[in-house]
């Protein structure tokens, strides 16, 4: 339900770039992931895909270990890709991913949908020889191999070193007259592809996550910030106003505190409407008639209103507090 409101409520640009999210938390979860190159190394692992304007949460889906829903022979990465981006097809979009993701089959699948690609693909996949060598490469040169509607652009950054682009965006490889000589594709790669992390690096900076030991908990923590961070985006997108982040969700937070304490200052009301006046000692509290009673205590309850009445309070023979008195003598 949280996704699809995410979905419904917002329409992305042009760019969007899916990637991995992983939750830090130690909690017992038959699906917890251990990745050694992230900061936190333990977790839960969602795909996320981002809008990379307004790094707006697009659609997400947690990793549940073995899908069995996936087709036979269909990579996980090429299954996950299209999932996140089936409600934003058919209109002319640009997805960004990793090496993880991108494959030569994705990139013919999403353009049959009308959606190019850009990313950088692992050497061992589906490359030719020629572009898998690198070790008689100069620094910031550039080969460009091409077939139909797709291109792979194979860039050495080093010396022996290589950085390989594939691309169903670029049908022209441009190579930039600066020093290192970069090509358009590269360019425009290291532009696009930071949609998820900053995201994250958002998220994680006013988090309301708290230690906890399970692991549906840390889940719901997530989509919290997810959805502070969505709706910050969606404030600023309808109102036109710049705020700060912080700022409004110190706003947000206070707005919702201040509901909640209404509904239950109404459910106390009603409490204490439905509980019986009774004239014989109960339950020792503080007194709840006037503001300058808080040290005084009271055992017995006003018969009108109902509260909590010290002897300073009362007004007439029947324990009535001063206030309804006043009230009643009107």
């Amino acid at each position: 339900m949280f996704v699809t409101n995410c979905i419904k409520s917002y329409n992305p640009g042009q760019h969007i770039t899916v990637d991995e999210q992983l939750f830090p938390t130690k909690s017992r979860c038959p699906f917890q992931q251990y990745i050694a190159s992230k900061p936190d190394k333990f977790g839960i692992k969602f795909w996320v895909a981002c809008d990379l304007k307004s790094k707006y949460m697009c659609n997400a889906i947690p990793y549940l270990g073995k899908d069995h829903s996936r087709p036979s022979g269909e990579r996980l990465s090429e299954n996950v890709v299209m999932k996140l981006m089936e409600p934003f097809m058919d209109k002319g979009r640009t997805v960004t991913t990793d090496n993880y993701f991108t494959s030569l089959s994705l990139a013919g699948r999403l353009l049959s949908r009308k959606t190019t690609l850009v990313g950088t693909i692992n050497k061992i996949r589906e490359l030719p020889q020629s572009a898998k060598e690198s070790s008689d490469r100069n620094e910031f040169t550039t080969q460009v191999f091409s077939t139909t509607g797709t291109t792979l652009t194979v860039y050495a950054p080093k010396r022996k070193k290589t950085v390989c682009i594939l691309s169903t965006m670029h049908n022209i490889v441009e190579i930039g007259d600066n020093r290192k000589r970069k090509p358009n594709t590269v360019t425009d790669y290291n532009t696009m592809k930071c949609g998820v992390d900053i995201m994250d690096q958002k998220v994680r900076q006013y988090t309301v996550s708290a230690g906890t030991r399970r692991w549906p908990v840390a889940v719901f923590y997530n989509m919290i910030d997810m959805a502070v961070m969505n709706a910050h985006v969606l404030y600023q997108a309808c109102t036109g106003v710049k705020e700060r982040r912080v700022d409004f969700m110190a706003q947000l937070a206070t707005e919702l505190a201040k509901r909640f304490m209404q509904e239950r200052m109404v459910d106390k009301e009603q409490l204490l409407l439905q509980q019986p006046a009774t004239p014989h000692p109960g339950k020792r509290a503080k007194c709840q008639v006037t503001v300058q009673c808080k040290k005084n205590n009271a055992t017995l309850r006003c018969v009108d209103c109902y509260k909590y009445t010290c002897g300073k309070c009362k007004k007439e023979t029947d324990w009535q507090c001063q206030i309804c008195a006043n009230r009643s003598h009107q």
